[in-house]
């Protein structure tokens, strides 16, 4: 008798065994088709970055010219420390990345995400959504260099709080860079108030996403796979770490240093062109023009940019030749020298891709 109840026991606990085996390799695989289906949407939009980087190369290849010739003409001194300027931006957004990881105990290689932040700029660059089209670039390649789905989805909503925060405190203070200078107008005092609208609703829906999930979304609307499982993603985001207000702040500091590392780009290319300008009249151009950009439809902001800032760099005292070589150097710098490493940052990932599915 007790060897049949232990037989008994032994074939309950193989069987109960059994069925926990099986409904995990049934998440499990319903996790990889999941995944699947984001790797391929993922590598469908690096595919099309890559093209549409391509074309805008080509149909703009007159302004990569006009950059190549101001650089031949300019003071090499300053241009030198105009790239320099710029280089460090990238090595603030790298920052912001290793300070998050940190915190979710994930150690990855300051290289790697010095090279991400070349390829999120890309992105960013190509498709017109206010900065959030190279998050999905982020995501990705932070969990192929060894953090958590988890802590890399953390990484990208500070990271998004922070850049807003930043953004709407470097609004404000072109507000009264311009006023002071007194330029205000309606369009300004538009402009602004369009970009402290846009800096509280993407920050407040970021973490109204994380904390609902697919909660968050209508009910006919959950009916669609893929748009659920994105929600549900979102709601990974440990909500300790998300709401971890101190590390948000350094993070948000970090940023503003990139707004006044541009600004000072602006100001070193009008050195470079013999134009003596004082800082807050680059920087006030420069934030002007990108939350025109921000705004606006326009891929890489490709005129809308240039123009502003140089009615901006025109209204500050600046004369009209010196304010539009000015900007266009900075585009240079900003946009045409990180383009061709941006899309070789997408043709490796693409190929990584490629290579997991074979």
């Amino acid at each position: 008798m007790a060897r049949r109840r232990s037989r008994r026991v032994g074939s309950a606990v193989a069987s109960t065994t059994k069925d926990r085996a099986a409904r995990r390799s049934d998440g499990q695989s319903g996790e990889d088709q999941g995944s699947g289906f984001a790797a391929n949407w993922r590598s469908w939009l690096l595919a099309l970055l890559l093209i549409a980087g391509v074309v805008v190369a080509f149909l703009h290849w007159g302004d990569v010219k006009k950059f190549a010739g101001l650089v031949a003409h300019a003071r090499p001194l300053w241009l030198l420390a105009a790239a320099g300027a710029q280089l460090l931006t990238y090595v603030a957004l790298a920052l912001q990345w290793t300070r998050v990881l940190r915190a979710g105990d994930c150690r990855a290689p300051f290289g790697k995400l010095l090279g991400l932040t070349v390829a999120k700029h890309f992105a960013d660059q190509m498709v017109p959504t206010a900065g959030m089209s190279g998050n999905v670039v982020v995501v990705d390649r932070l969990q192929a260099i060894g953090a958590s789905r988890a802590v890399a989805l953390a990484t990208l909503i500070m990271t998004i709080i922070a850049y807003y925060a930043s953004y709407a405190v470097a609004s404000l203070v072109a507000l009264v860079l311009v006023w002071v200078h007194g330029h205000t107008s309606w369009v300004i005092l538009g402009l602004i108030a369009a970009s402290l609208g846009l800096s509280a609703a993407i920050p407040a829906l970021a973490l109204w996403l994380q904390r609902k999930g697919a909660k968050a979304i209508p009910p006919w609307l959950r009916r669609i796979r893929t748009v659920c499982e994105l929600f549900e993603m979102i709601r990974e985001a440990p909500t300790g770490l998300v709401r971890n207000w101190r590390i948000v702040g350094e993070l948000a500091l970090l940023n503003g240093a990139v707004f006044a590392l541009d600004g000072l780009t602006m100001q070193l290319c009008l050195f470079a062109l013999g134009t003596d300008v004082p800082f807050s009249a680059a920087f006030t151009a420069f934030i002007m023009a990108s939350i025109v950009v921000t705004l606006g439809p326009i891929p890489m902001g490709l005129g809308s940019f240039e123009a502003v800032s140089v009615a901006m760099l025109r209204a500050m005292g600046v004369p009209f030749e010196a304010a539009l070589s000015a900007t266009l150097l900075f585009r240079g710098y900003t946009l045409w020298v990180p383009l061709i490493p941006g899309m070789f940052a997408a043709r490796k990932q693409l190929k990584k891709k490629k290579r997991k599915k074979a």
